[in-house]
């Protein structure tokens, strides 16, 4: 399974960007999708997910300004984020997963992109 990551960019505070995840591969049996993000010193941390029936999941920091979404056809992700904040800075991560477990938890993911930056002016 390969993912790609990609609609990240450089933006200034209350502004949007949808990043894409488009997977490709052996894709069958995936339960879901989800978003990490990680800032220079910090750790990855989880932002949104879905899973492959349609349920989704969001960090707190997040709810209410992002939101997740899928097409099964096209086997791509999407994050939907709107009124970006300077500490919404990080690259972020798509990552699919195949067994249970946590969708907050990075180490239930089974494959990751390689990431696309996202940068947030004040």
């Amino acid at each position: 399974v390969q993912l790609q990551a990609s609609g990240g960019g450089l933006v200034q505070a209350g502004a949007s960007l949808k990043l894409s995840c488009a997977a490709s591969g052996r894709t069958f049996g995936s339960i879901g999708t989800g978003w990490f993000r990680q800032a220079p010193g910090k750790e990855r941390e989880f932002v949104a997910a879905t899973s492959t029936s349609g349920t989704t999941y969001y960090a707190d920091s997040v709810k209410g300004r992002f939101t997740i979404s899928r097409d099964n056809a096209k086997k791509s992700v999407y994050l939907q984020m709107n009124s970006l904040k300077p500490e919404d800075t990080a690259i972020y991560y798509c990552a699919v997963k195949y067994y249970s477990g946590s969708y907050y938890s990075a180490g239930s993911y089974d494959y990751w992109g390689q990431g696309t930056l996202v940068t947030v002016s004040s």
